[in-house]
């Protein structure tokens, strides 16, 4: 306002335009910034000004393109709303003014254009000016009434460019909105305007055909009747899909075909528009013919989406799409159902051809959505004299059923590897939501995975849903929300380029988030969801659940990264862990000692390399039970005091192996979990720098305030559990077995035992003393860790060696492979 000439105006007012949907405080802002900026009414003598003002406008409006125009129709709708019921409208004055000077500076362009030399080059600025037309007109189609006349010839604009392009489309778009407006039209006017369209749509390609048969429907319907013009227009090329049809029958390789196939394809598209815009079967259009138009159309159009060329059968279902606009009861047909959902749910169906279906559901929706808005504001004007039964709506019940058919197959496209299919698919799902036409409790795990989506639109788009879903039914997000996970896990999946890699639970990128962390934090709030939710995620850990091992990577990284804000939502889960560990981990060594053959190494001697290796089988059966009778103290010295020792008892265990190695596999793969909690545990209590003392202590039991401190977060702590990582890179669950593997899955049960011996600290030790259990229980850790010891690892209680035990506990010499 007070510098109009500084050059960076335009980008400053695409930032602040686009916050129009922002919280009040920020829409009130942008608001009266551009009522001050664009929407006071000008002096008429200050044309500097207002030209200034224009060239102002178009150039935001060019800059934005690419992005979409919804920000322009908001603040207009905002400014215009606020004043609807003042006596003084300077918002009204001044869009008047700005679509007069448009007009006028549109006419201005065309004469210096005629006088230069480079004659019918439209630029960008008369497509600006152009479509900021169409912007006011989609507001208050008012404002530009008188100037249809002037709009009108720029329908026989020459095309070239895109440029060119862009300016019919938006004229067409104009006079649609603007020509039934218009008090008695001249009859010339009207037939001129028929004319243009026509010759259009025979010439130009798609986008020119829709816009064209769209304006056309608006002047037919609603002003001219002329339906006899379009009738022939359709029967051109209903006439021609006929024949195609018959001569496809005939001979399907023919090469009059192929010869064909431009026509072919312009015949499909423009008669779909064409079915679109009119119902054919009135008598208006047929005269008294008993032919049922629309049966007719849907079986030809049907017969092509079985053509072998891709393009015919996407302009097939292209012209489908349209023709449901009309006829929504179509999609009812048992051929179109099998059709539609056969595409989107077979995997090896084109994406060209599933982005059309997914397409054509959301442009039906959005005509529904339109036409019930219309509906509700005619309602508003003859409300007061209609008696309220009769406000029956019957297309929204026809819209919910057609959404419950298709639903299904539009939630499984959300797991599809191509980002396009997945966004049609979220717009379709949103659109759904927003018209109520379906429960939402079935959409909540979808939305809950494609929050996880690499793409940001996406991602905030579903966080944006599962807000609204949970501002009106509380308590379904955490109903949902380990389903939800698992399926965030599976999107993950899909979308993961490189199979060879793990899926992994946080972004990669400096703020290392959890996946999942917006549904974390709209559960937290919660004490009771919020517990509820985390055991039933570690529950998934325990060795009863069998989950596989990748889900469990895939989720204990989420844990470690989720937005914890107090102490109690990590202490919480490191208690939990503690508890899941003594159970599964005893479970475990037991299932492990059970699989051991007792008396095999008595019928054999070792004698050569061959029968070694053939009795890697049998094993440390007897030793290991006298070990376990020794007393604890002396025990643990055995275990940890000379590596002769731990070697003797490696070969002592080989020996009871079994023939079959299953076991051994089943504990490598049971034992990530363990280990991935125990890395977990260690993780959490690095990242907030808890000491055993303070996690020994927590009980969840004691009352909320205790724990409520803020957490004290540490930088640079990173979950990396290197030896789930190992293992699943390496494929151990399916490798073939050699007998080093062996020996590090031994030696890993080995320390592990020693770690579940030591499970629970020694209440005996004095403050400061290294117990010798201290010390084994170190040992083991490191062992585990595959040599890296644990942090703070000086004087340990028990908690870190339950900490290293997770951490390294089922395969680190495994992975070390």
């Amino acid at each position: 306002i007070e510098q109009p000439t500084f050059p960076k105006i335009t980008e400053m007012c695409v930032k602040m335009i686009r916050r129009v949907n922002d919280e009040e405080g920020i829409k009130k802002l942008v608001n009266e910034t551009f009522q001050k900026l664009w929407f006071t009414p000008t002096p008429h003598h200050d044309k500097e000004a207002m030209t200034r003002k224009i060239l102002n406008i178009t150039d935001v409006v060019a800059a934005c393109r690419d992005t979409g125009y919804d920000w322009f129709e908001q603040l207009l709708q905002n400014l215009l709303k606020s004043e609807e019921d003042a006596s003084y409208k300077p918002v009204k004055k001044a869009c008047t003014q700005l679509v007069d000077n448009l007009v006028e500076h549109i006419l201005k362009y065309e004469e210096s254009l005629s006088d230069s030399d480079n004659k019918g080059v439209n630029s960008g600025r008369l497509v600006a000016c152009i479509t900021t037309l169409f912007l006011f007109s989609k507001i208050r189609p008012q404002l530009m009434v008188k100037h249809a006349m002037t709009m009108q010839p720029y329908l026989t604009t020459k095309c070239s460019t895109q440029n060119d392009f862009m300016v019919i489309c938006n004229v067409a778009k104009i006079l649609e909105l603007v020509v039934p407006l218009m008090e008695h039209p001249s009859e010339t006017f009207l037939a001129t305007i028929e004319e243009d369209l026509m010759k259009l749509i025979i010439k130009y390609g798609m986008t020119v055909v829709q816009h064209c048969v769209s304006c056309l429907g608006s002047v037919v319907n609603k002003v001219t009747q002329n339906y006899k013009f379009v009738w022939a227009c359709f029967n051109r090329y209903y006439g021609a899909l006929s024949k195609l049809k018959s001569q496809h029958q005939e001979d399907p390789n023919s090469t009059i075909l192929t010869a064909n196939k431009p026509a072919l394809l312009r015949s499909l598209f423009t008669v779909g528009a064409l079915c679109r815009h009119f119902d054919f079967d009135q008598e208006d259009f047929k005269g008294n013919s008993k032919v049922n138009i629309k049966d007719k159309v849907l079986e030809l159009l049907m017969y092509f989406t079985k053509h072998s060329d891709e393009e015919v059968q996407t302009k097939a279902i292209i012209g489908l799409g349209f023709a449901f606009i009309q006829h929504p009861s179509l999609m009812f047909e048992q051929e179109v159902k099998t059709l539609y959902n056969s595409i989107l749910s077979d995997k090896n169906c084109s994406v060209n051809l599933k982005i059309q279906v997914l397409k054509n559901l959301q442009t039906y929706l959005q005509e529904e959505d339109t036409r019930m808005q219309q509906a509700d504001r005619d309602w508003k004007k003859v409300a007061k004299q209609e008696d309220l039964k009769e406000m029956g709506d019957i297309s929204s019940g026809m819209s919910s059923s057609i959404m419950q058919l298709y639903l299904k197959q539009v939630l499984e496209a959300f797991f599809h590897t191509q980002s396009s299919v997945r966004h049609f698919a979220l717009n379709v799902i949103a659109l759904t939501l927003n018209q109520g036409l379906i429960h939402p409790v079935q959409c909540v795990p979808y939305l809950i995975a494609m929050g996880t989506d690499p793409e940001p639109s996406m991602r905030n788009k579903a966080d944006q849903q599962l807000v609204e879903i949970d501002k009106k039914y509380a308590g379904f997000i955490h109903m949902k929300a380990v389903a939800g996970m698992k399926m965030s896990y599976q999107v993950q999946q899909a979308i993961n380029t490189c199979p060879k890699d793990p899926v992994r639970g946080f972004r990669h990128d400096e703020s290392s988030s959890a996946l999942c962390s917006h549904l974390y934090s709209m559960i937290r709030g919660n004490r009771q969801h919020r517990r509820a939710f985390l055991i039933s995620l570690l529950n998934l850990f325990d060795d009863t659940a069998k989950t596989e091992v990748n889900m469990l990577l895939y989720i204990a990284d989420n844990l470690a990264c989720f937005p914890y804000q107090t102490q109690e939502e990590p202490l919480f889960i490191m208690h939990h862990i503690d508890i899941t560990l003594s159970v599964s981990g005893s479970n475990l060594l037991q299932s492990f000692k059970e699989s051991m053959v007792k008396d095999k190494k008595k019928e054999i001697k070792p004698s050569s390399d061959e029968e070694t290796e053939s009795d890697s089988n049998s094993g440390s059966g007897s030793d290991s039970e006298e070990e376990a009778s020794k007393p604890r103290r002396l025990r643990k010295r055995v275990d940890s005091d000379s590596d002769s020792d731990e070697e003797n008892d490696i070969n002592a265990v080989m020996k009871c192996l079994p023939e079959n190695s299953a076991p051994l596999i089943e504990f490598a793969n049971v034992s990530q979990g363990i280990l991935l909690l125990l890395m977990l545990k260690q993780h959490l209590k690095n990242l907030c720098g808890f000491s055993d003392s303070k996690i020994q202590k927590y009980s969840p039991s004691e009352s909320a305030k205790v724990y409520d401190k803020a957490i004290n977060r540490k930088t640079g702590v990173h979950f990396h559990p290197k030896q789930t990582l190992d293992f699943l890179r390496s494929d151990m669950a399916n490798s073939k077995i050699t007998e080093e593997v062996k020996r590090s899955i031994v030696k890993q049960y080995l320390d592990f035992k020693l770690l579940m011996e030591h499970l629970d600290p020694d209440e005996e030790e004095e403050d400061g003393e290294v117990s010798a259990s201290t010390n084994a229980r170190n040992k083991a850790i490191t062992s585990l860790l595959g040599g890296g010891s644990p942090k703070n690892n000086a004087a340990e209680t028990e908690d870190d060696e339950s900490d290293g035990e997770d951490r390294g506990g089922g395969t680190s010499g495994v992975r070390r492979r």
